[in-house]
């Protein structure tokens, strides 16, 4: 669906309806569904921009939404990242107080992006209720969780121990060692959402940790001609329960409050002797060590040496510090960074070439990817 300039001043002169402005791919779930689609079915006007254009210069997507007066528009965590980065001065005469829906979803959100975020673009007419963290996924039609558009996020501190022992405890008042999660919102219509643990299929209990399973008519038949994948994925049950067919989300998460916690995703997952640990946790660690590491463009994962979990973390460079880089200054800031704030030892550090670490067409890292590239050695590796 595309619209030249014209066209879009046509529709405005004739409707006052929703106004999207978009900048993920076409065929995402969350460009596709949620924009184009929901546009068509509503009536309204949807404004379409490559991700290419957004990641080069952040500040065209604010810049969309004041044009076209956009009320909707959204992406993951780091396109909010990289937003609150935007230096001031690019801003002047920008107006976002039509952007009452600005969603967030497709990986983890960081209770530390929605303060920023919010606070940052509150001069320039955005709300705390703006904010609104979903969750969601193409074999579920989109949607999975939300919640009211009126309230601002939920940030829950829990204790970091027992999160990392996939328990759930609440932070006491001024409690040093927490870990801060960002609410997704509650089911909706005919849907249920159950917490699963994924080894053994039994339904957790109360404050624990596992898989996400989702039921309900918005939920997909299967993958087109993949009946194996179709019969792991969407017709699952939960064992020593006559339940009906669940589907498996992949990712881990807990529910509070009847309110969903997206944690991580279930494969990306590092367990080095026994605890838990997420790697955009770790990356975030990376990220802030040093200015010359770029922003959003880290992965974390581990390998097998000798019969045991190492931890590997590779990160990119930014482009105008690649010739005047302290690179061991940098890899021991890394090393010492990440065991003061997750109490482990790193096996290697890699500083990659500035644009190469493996991503989705949406700008997401692909740690799989990136794991399966150090092990073939084929990464665009400066220094490690």
């Amino acid at each position: 669906l595309l619209y030249n300039e014209e066209m879009i001043k046509t529709a405005f002169s004739h409707t006052n309806k929703t106004v999207h402005v978009n900048w993920l791919p076409l065929f995402h779930d969350m460009g596709l569904i949620g924009n184009v689609l929901q546009s068509l079915y509503i009536g309204g006007c949807c404004v379409l921009m490559s991700p290419e254009a957004f990641l080069l210069k952040p500040v065209r997507w604010l810049k969309a939404i004041y044009k076209y007066k956009a009320t909707t528009s959204g992406g993951p965590n780091f396109a909010y990242d990289l937003l609150s980065q935007i230096p001031d001065e690019q801003l002047e005469n920008i107006d976002l107080s039509t952007w009452d829906l600005a969603f967030c979803g497709a990986e983890p959100i960081r209770a530390e992006t929605v303060e920023k975020f919010t606070t940052k673009f509150k001069p320039y007419g955005l709300t705390a209720e703006a904010f609104y963290p979903c969750y969601g996924m193409a074999e579920t039609t989109l949607f999975v969780s939300g919640g009211k558009k009126t309230n601002a996020p939920y940030i829950y501190n829990v204790d970091a121990d027992s999160f990392a022992k996939n328990q759930i405890v609440l932070a006491k008042p001024n409690q040093a060692e927490v870990q801060r999660i960002v609410g997704c919102g509650q089911t909706w219509l005919d849907q249920e959402i159950i917490i699963v643990n994924p080894e053994s299929f039994t339904k957790c209990p109360p404050g624990e940790v596992g898989e996400i399973w989702v039921s309900g008519s918005h939920v997909a038949q299967g993958y087109w001609d993949k009946p194996e994948e179709t019969e792991k994925t969407f017709l699952c049950h939960v064992k020593d329960m006559d339940s009906k067919p669940f589907l498996r989300t992949g990712d881990l998460g807990f529910i509070l409050d009847n309110e969903l916690f997206v944690t991580g995703r279930l494969k990306d997952l590092i367990i080095i002797r026994g605890t838990n640990y997420y790697p955009q946790d770790i990356e975030l660690t990376v990220e802030q060590t040093h200015p010359g590491l770029r922003a959003n463009s880290g992965a974390a994962f581990v390998v097998e040496v000798e019969g045991e979990q190492q931890l590997i973390v590779a990160h990119e460079v930014e482009r105008t510090y690649l010739r005047k880089l302290n690179f061991q200054e940098v890899v021991d800031a890394v090393r010492l960074n990440i065991s003061r704030q997750h109490n482990l030892s790193v096996y290697k550090v890699l500083l990659l070439k500035t644009g190469s670490i493996p991503k989705t067409s949406s700008g997401k890292i692909k740690r799989h990817a990136c794991r399966m590239s150090f092990l073939n050695q084929t990464l665009n590796i400066v220094s490690e």
